[in-house]
């Protein structure tokens, strides 16, 4: 419980999300409830891959981010009109185009990491993989993970003030 509780504050607070406590609750609910559903489905497909915990965070924290995308949808569909005005469309299309330039940016930046640092960079920040679920698909010591992160996000730091 303290482990689904801690992902749905964190992940909340990821994404500048103010939860009240029946929202947590709701959340917290939401997470067991996939976790029991179709009989311990869930459970039954852990391979072993990463400890439990591990698995438990991950399921975790796809539920409450997909929640809350659901929440923020419904939230803004709330006033009941279904035509969007043509700002919404314009300004959902910038969106689109705005994340299209960043995703060459971060290839871009990706680029200039040696091949380790951005396999490592790339399965944590892009994929959400853990420190050890890295250091074995990698190759070296989980202790070395930290490290390799803060190296090449200071060469990432370096490379985006210098395109400035």
């Amino acid at each position: 419980m303290g482990l689904v509780l801690h992902v749905i504050n964190h992940t909340a607070q990821a994404r500048s999300v103010r939860l009240g406590a029946a929202d947590r609750d709701d959340l917290c609910g939401e997470v067991f409830l996939n976790i029991v559903r179709s009989d311990y489905a869930l459970l039954r497909h852990f391979r072993g891959q990463s400890s439990m915990a591990t698995y438990l965070t991950v399921v975790a924290r796809r539920v409450v981010v997909k929640k809350l995308l659901q929440q923020r949808t419904i939230a803004r569909l709330g006033n009941g009109s279904t035509e969007q005005p043509a700002q919404e469309i314009a300004d959902r299309e910038a969106s689109a185009e705005q994340r299209l330039s960043n995703a060459e940016e971060v290839q871009r930046l990706l680029e200039g990491l040696d091949a380790t640092e951005a396999e490592v960079v790339r399965q944590y920040h892009l994929q959400g993989h853990s420190y050890q679920e890295i250091s074995t698909a990698v190759g070296v010591p989980e202790n070395s993970i930290g490290p390799i992160l803060s190296r090449a996000r200071n060469k990432m730091r370096a490379a985006g003030a210098g395109a400035e």
